[in-house]
């Protein structure tokens, strides 16, 4: 687990990443956060995650996340492309609290080929095939490559727990592309 604000650093680098390409999130994913059509749920059936989807945007400077409350709630960032459309989406998840594992702790366990499905409010049912799973140092975050390459990524913590910090010092990165 980690501490609030700091799981997932990207999102206050997303805003100056547009800004540096001259580009607003409207005209980069082709949606806004206000789109008709939302994405639902997530299911992943190789690692078992079967999980309703909230909307996150952002929150002084960084990405929201789904409250630690509702460990098995995993969010979707409104200022993302909707799951299926052209752009990048990104949906985000914890991989644990205090006390138990999160939607998201057996993310790092999926591999190249296995299917992600993301039903939305249309009633279509996206299927993704997964291309590649990195773990990267939070300091080394692929901003560009997460909000800005087309396609699915679905980003979580992992890696060594600092306890002096009081999070993880990775997160754990799937990019997955239309099946």
């Amino acid at each position: 687990m980690a501490r609030p604000g700091r799981v997932v650093v990207a999102g206050a680098v997303t805003g100056l990443l547009l800004v540096a390409f001259g580009k607003s999130l409207q005209t980069t994913t082709g949606t806004t956060a206000q789109a008709a059509v939302v994405p639902k749920t997530i299911d992943i059936p190789s690692i078992d995650v079967e999980a309703p989807l909230m909307k996150l945007g952002l929150k002084d400077g960084e990405l929201e996340l789904p409250p630690y409350e509702k460990p098995k709630v995993a969010g979707w960032y409104t200022g993302s492309a909707v799951p299926g459309e052209k752009g990048a989406s990104v949906i985000v998840g914890h991989v644990d609290t205090k006390t138990a594992p999160a939607v998201f702790y057996r993310l790092r366990q999926l591999r190249k080929g296995e299917i992600v499905k993301v039903e939305r409010s249309d009633g279509k049912v996206v299927r993704f095939k997964v291309d590649a799973i990195e773990q990267v140092h939070k300091d080394r975050f692929p901003t560009r490559k997460v909000y800005l390459e087309d396609g699915l990524k679905l980003v979580t913590c992992g890696g060594v727990f600092d306890y002096a910090k009081g999070e993880y010092l990775d997160n754990i990165i799937v990019y997955a592309s239309r099946a």
